[in-house]
């Protein structure tokens, strides 16, 4: 969380207006802060032997695919092909639509993106107002899903998004300007020719690398508790961000909105070839469904209640009708 010659550790008793931290604050502070002498530095050669490895081992899988059809990975996709596949071959035949959630989702990252770069005072509530006209006069989906809301989804949807900016405003440390804060910045890089792009966009990225020195920090901002996928997702984004500039981040951390917690680990190469390794197994799945030459795994869990398929998947049915008779 600390950038060039910056060190937030001498500063973590207030933000820049002055305001004292509060415990949750503080904790963020001393679980992301390092001092320069605290960072590592990786081998020179790290991100050239895990292209090696990624790229000699995909060729043979996605050799055979053209370039003007390139195999997009997300984090998203991962984690679907390396749980339900079924529910993963369903999704990507669907036409994507936004719904409440994601949209809700939408609206609070815009808000509190404006938030850190806004200047003067001004409110959760006032930032989500300003992310819904912002994103409805934006020529993409998400405008016109905006648009087709009634007024009641709409207050509904700004209530709950208002609440997401207020505890990230309670519970995270005010964002300076010298930490070099990105929020949702994209980033992406190809392997095998164009064949396959690995692509992501963390919720917050702060810091920077300096030569092999490291200084980035990944954090996801999550509602509801932990689940194994999100410490996987953020090693895929270190896996990226190594192939894409060479140094690897330094820290990745989920921060869980509702409960105020945060979970960290510090990169390691063993990490990053793990996390290679997982990209490998995925696409290799996933060729494997797409060309069917491998029956889909059914793994039932939450994503049933928003899977394309689930009113025809037994596996699928079973689990909802458990999850509702302990409800």
């Amino acid at each position: 969380m600390t950038t060039g010659c910056d060190n937030i550790v001498g500063v973590t008793d207030s933000d820049p207006a002055g305001a004292p931290h509060n415990p949750a604050q503080q904790q963020v502070l001393d679980q992301l802060a390092a001092p320069p002498d605290d960072r590592p530095v990786f081998e020179a050669e790290l991100a050239e032997e895990l292209r090696e490895t990624l790229e000699t081992t995909l060729a043979p899988i996605v050799g055979h695919r053209d370039r003007d059809d390139a195999l997009w990975v997300s984090k998203h996709m991962l984690a679907q092909v390396h749980g339900c596949g079924a529910h993963w071959l369903a999704e990507r035949n669907e036409d994507f639509a936004y719904s409440i959630p994601v949209a809700r989702g939408a609206v609070a990252h815009k808000a509190i993106e404006l938030g850190v770069h806004w200047r003067g005072d001004t409110t959760p509530r006032a930032l989500v107002e300003e992310a819904f006209t912002r994103l409805e006069r934006e020529e993409r989906a998400i405008a016109h899903y905006l648009y087709s809301l009634d007024e009641a989804e709409r207050a509904s949807l700004a209530a709950t998004a208002t609440d997401r900016v207020t505890k990230f405003e309670e519970c995270f440390p005010a964002l300076q300007h010298t930490w070099r804060p990105v929020l949702e910045g994209s980033i992406r890089t190809n392997l095998v020719g164009g064949r396959v792009v690995l692509s992501g966009k963390p919720d917050l990225a702060l810091g920077q690398a300096r030569g092999r020195l490291a200084g980035k920090v990944i954090v996801d901002l999550k509602t509801g508790g932990p689940a194994v996928a999100h410490t996987d997702d953020l090693r895929f984004y270190a896996l990226i961000e190594v192939l894409r500039i060479g140094t690897p981040p330094r820290r990745l951390a989920t921060y869980y909105l509702d409960s105020g917690t945060l979970t960290a680990e510090d990169v390691t190469a063993p990490m990053l070839e793990s996390a290679a390794m997982r990209v490998i197994d995925g696409i290799s799945k996933m060729v494997d469904l797409l060309g069917g030459e491998a029956e889909p795994d059914r793994v039932p869990g939450g994503p049933c209640n928003w899977c394309p398929i689930a009113k025809d998947c037994e596996p699928g049915q079973r689990y909802l009708q458990a999850r509702n008779e302990l409800e």
